[in-house]
């Protein structure tokens, strides 16, 4: 029977469920022009939306979210190689975004979430003062 199924309940080291108990989706990550935005799409094939948390830090969008295994208890497994279980990826932007911004859309399995990016800030002149000798500073350590 072994021979015929192979590792199929998790007792070597193959991927899936029994392997680690969670997986790492993909991810695309590009921008595009006017209004310039950063673009994320995700790979969540057969994971519900209402599965999955978005958040945005700083330069750092975090995906967060949990794939279902099927409910069936009569499958006899042959393969066992789509994830399931938590994930949690955190995607590195390039640039500062506008997170009251973003938007995201679920389509076909792919998670696509556009995010405005912030303009460079303008550039600020700070004067500069001229300082006060430290001979001239009362209280230095000299006498009073």
């Amino acid at each position: 029977m072994d021979e015929l199924f192979g590792d199929v309940f998790g007792a070597g080291g193959g991927r899936g469920l029994h392997s680690r108990g969670a997986f790492t989706p993909t991810v695309d990550v590009y921008y595009v022009g006017d209004p310039p935005r950063a673009v994320v799409r995700a790979d969540l094939a057969g994971i519900d939306p209402a599965d999955v948390d978005l958040e945005i830090r700083g330069r750092e969008l975090i995906l967060a979210g949990h794939r279902r295994p099927s409910e069936d208890q009569e499958r006899l497994y042959q393969q066992l190689e789509i994830e399931h279980g938590p994930f949690r990826r955190v995607v590195a932007l390039g640039a500062e975004v506008d997170a009251d911004a973003a938007k995201a859309v679920y389509e076909d399995g792919m998670l696509v979430v556009e995010l405005p990016v912030v303009g460079p800030a303008d550039a600020h002149t700070v004067p500069i003062e001229p300082g006060r000798r430290s001979s001239d500073v009362v209280g230095d350590g000299g006498e009073s």
